[in-house]
């Protein structure tokens, strides 16, 4: 049996140091209150130690006792079950971390037995030189043998490395020579096994065989037989030989009623595929819409303009689709280049031929830059591939043998035509959400997981297609506005999203500030200045704590673009410089600029922040509220968006939640709070329930989006509202459809036609549900 109908769920970072499972228990009443029907929880098997984050998982059988192990989970689930409420978790299939072999015994087994171990089938490795290489050395070779233990290991620094049965004897360099493994330098571009993206310390499984899912699936089978969880999130199934193959045995395990969502990235306009037995996807496509809605193209031309003064590049749909090629063609030659050696070989194996691999290296580099999705083996992208070999063919036709080796080689749908597609995928996700969406700057609210910052927004009529599609091919997909893994939180998101609106005084007011404080590279410069502007403070200029998160986020930011500095090779003197230009705009006459600023343009981002939560909340599929976000808050990228939440304070708002305002900071908590508890309340208005575009008549009649849900519920909200000041509602109203309709947000009652002044008395957005 299954537990209690998902209709909205609230995700907990769960972390041994800070918020553990037992703590969740504690949280069980508020999140009730709040109206969730699940909570959402972060990966719980045993991580590395000191995970702050649970994806590294080191023991996939095993729930982490940092965490309060099974028992706790359990207790959780029950607390739950007792209020009527259930528990979805996170899974990891495609990965398990091996920073550390110790933790990770599959692994170490592995590495000390090589062939010989009962887990080497566990992991894709390559066995093709005898010795598969682990990169983990640096600049030197220290390697020495620590045999203060009960077995001699291999020691580099605080690493240790297994000894095979047999093999010690001699210096370390010499029983090294013996290992099935052989450590070689992280930068050397060698890597013996695949990894998840271009992270040496996160070794892929072998989900395909089932031996493997059946040992990773072990613990997550009693969750099942024991009823503790009411479904599961996948962590990117695109890095898997077969997603497909992986969703229908987990559908199996789960049983046909679980909720099953994938992180399964999509390209704009792409669809999901239907024949995944899958609720929907966790989301990205969602926040996409909602962000874009709320965007201005008024304001396009004039952030374009900037964009091509600050950088020499229009930041446009051509423009970043020719730097989206060329980095992927970077990034495969670099970061990828083990997997793309791997991929190559497949392909001379499965179509044999005398076309030179490096002719065949550059027909998989030219073929996967062009290739817009994460992968082409679903049904819906299952034309992109041969598009894309047709487009090469003529720009390349020196690469016609290759091409057509590499064609061949899918067709005979081996190991050559998996490697592709994983590929494919790890290089949309480097070069594009990793690196481009850090270059480009025209507007950066736009530069999300699965965004496409080259289209400036969407209408009002794009979004009502798009809510439409995904009430009736998709009405249990999960939505979401902030997830652990967004580039900028949703408020921080929606108050960039306003400078679509001010774009003359944002141009203005970069021009000047770059007299004043110019910054050390014209694009860093403009993708920082918005940054700023995002998190500064209502009141004041930030704080040590702002400033400290500022200049972390600006180090991450510099090195994932890869123009200035890297990871890999770091340019200590620029981000040097750009570090004290933060603290000059900071301490300088900047601040007393940009905080004037903040002050015309904020609340109109919390505006934007309020209607895109209401619509998300009562909108389409399965709305999920990442963890506080039911306040204002301006977290950024990951580690910073998983910082603990003070959940003190927001019991204490919830006792008594009246906002004066929009700008109030409880306005948010009762949007969210009476969005939730109506959904609850009226389940069949929501998922599976109709969708209908609401529309106002009058002058400002585009400055409002909203929609009926099913019979009984609308939801509207304001957009635009920084150029709707300038002449207010006057003359627009909305025709309620028959009957009384009373605000969840203030208990009023309109019927008929209803003025807009009067529909947003209070607060720019209205929740009406019919008696």
């Amino acid at each position: 049996m299954t537990g209690p109908a998902v209709t909205a769920t609230y995700r907990l970072q769960l972390r041994g140091d800070a918020f553990t499972l037992a703590d969740a228990r504690e949280l069980a009443d508020y999140l009730d209150d709040l109206g969730v029907s699940h909570l959402y929880l972060s990966p719980v098997l045993t991580a590395a130690t000191g995970s702050t984050h649970g994806y590294d998982v080191t023991d996939p059988t095993s729930v982490s006792p940092a965490l309060g192990g099974r028992e706790s989970l359990a207790a959780l689930a029950s607390e739950l079950r007792g209020r009527g409420m259930g528990l979805i978790v996170d899974l990891v299939p495609n990965h398990v971390g091996v920073a550390d072999p110790r933790q990770n015994r599959w692994w170490w087994d592995v590495l000390k037995h090589g062939h010989g171990s009962a887990y080497s089938s566990y992991f894709d490795i390559d066995w093709a030189k005898g010795r598969f290489a682990v990169p983990a050395l640096g600049d030197d070779e220290a390697l020495t043998i620590d045999r203060a233990g009960q077995e001699p290991m291999l020691a580099y620094y605080d690493h240790r490395y297994p000894i095979a049965p047999g093999t010690d004897g001699g210096d370390a360099a010499a029983v090294h020579s013996r290992q099935a493994y052989e450590l070689v330098d992280w930068r050397s571009g060698r890597v013996g096994y695949r990894r998840f993206f271009t992270v040496n310390e996160l070794a892929a499984l072998r989900q395909e065989d089932p031996a493997v899912f059946e040992a990773s699936h072990r613990e997550v089978r009693t969750w099942v037989s024991d009823g503790l969880a009411d479904g599961v999130r996948i962590d990117h199934p695109d890095g898997l030989t077969d997603p497909t193959g992986y969703l229908r045995r987990l559908r199996e395990l789960l049983g046909p009623d679980r909720w099953l969502v994938v992180e399964k990235i999509l390209a704009p306009g792409e669809p999901l595929d239907p024949a995944l037995p899958v609720d929907g996807t966790t989301g990205y496509d969602a926040l996409g819409e909602l962000t874009g809605v709320f965007l201005d193209p008024a304001g396009e031309r004039e952030l374009t303009d900037l964009h091509l003064l600050r950088t020499g590049d229009r930041g446009d749909a051509e423009s970043l689709r020719r730097s989206e090629r060329a980095l992927k063609r970077e990034v495969l030659r670099g970061g990828l280049a083990p997997e793309v050696r791997r991929l190559v070989g497949a392909v001379r194996r499965d179509a044999p031929s005398d076309v030179d691999p490096d002719a065949l290296t550059s027909a998989v580099a030219e073929t996967v830059a062009l290739i817009p999705y994460y992968r082409t083996d679903y049904g819906p992208t299952s034309g992109a591939l041969g598009e894309a070999i047709g487009v090469v063919s003529g720009e390349h036709p020196e690469l016609a043998g290759a091409l057509s080796a590499l064609s061949a080689a899918v067709l005979a749908e081996g190991e050559a035509a998996a490697r592709l597609q994983q590929v494919c995928g790890a290089a949309m996700a480097k070069a594009v959400e990793d690196r481009l969406f850090y270059r480009t700057a025209r507007l950066i609210c736009l530069q999300e997981v699965g965004g496409d910052p080259g289209r400036f927004g969407i209408s009002v009529a794009q979004f009502h297609l798009a809510q439409a599609r995904r009430a009736r091919d998709w009405p249990a997909a999960m939505t979401t506005l902030s997830t652990h893994d967004t580039k900028r939180g949703e408020d921080v998101r929606a108050r960039i999203g306003v400078l679509s609106q001010a774009a003359g005084l944002w141009s203005r007011s970069v021009r000047a500030w770059e007299e004043l404080a110019p910054s050390p590279d014209p694009a860093t410069g403009l993708f920082l200045w918005q940054t700023m502007f995002g998190v500064w403070p209502v009141v004041g200029v930030p704080d040590s704590t702002v400033r400290e998160r500022l200049h972390a986020y600006a180090t991450k930011a510099a090195r994932e673009s890869g123009v200035q500095t890297s990871w890999e090779r770091v340019d200590a003197a620029f981000e040097s410089r750009v570090h004290a230009w933060i603290d000059e705009v900071i301490d300088g006459p900047v601040a007393a600029s940009m905080s004037d600023l903040v002050r015309i343009l904020a609340p109109h981002g919390r505006i934007d922040s309020l209607g895109q939560k209401l619509l998300q909340l009562a909108g389409p599929g399965i709305p999920d509220v990442y963890q506080g976000t039911e306040l204002w808050e301006d977290s950024l990228v990951d580690p910073d968006n998983r910082r603990p939440v003070d959940f003190g304070v927001r019991r204490r708002l919830a006792a008594d939640p009246r906002p004066v305002s929009a700008v109030d900071a409880v306005a948010k908590l009762l949007v969210t709070r009476a969005a939730l508890r109506l959904r609850r309340e009226r389940p069949s208005s929501f998922v599976g329930g109709t969708y209908s575009p609401v529309t106002a008549e009058g002058a400002a009649a585009s400055h409002l989006v909203g929609f009926l849900r099913g019979e009984d519920v609308i939801a509207v909200a304001t957009r635009h509202s920084f150029t709707l000041s300038e002449h207010g509602w006057h003359g627009t109203s909305v025709a309620l459809p028959p009957g009384a309709w009373t605000d969840r947000l203030n208990g009023h009652v309109f019927t008929g036609r209803v003025p807009a002044e009067e529909l947003f008395g209070r607060l720019p957005v209205t929740l009406l549900a019919r008696a």
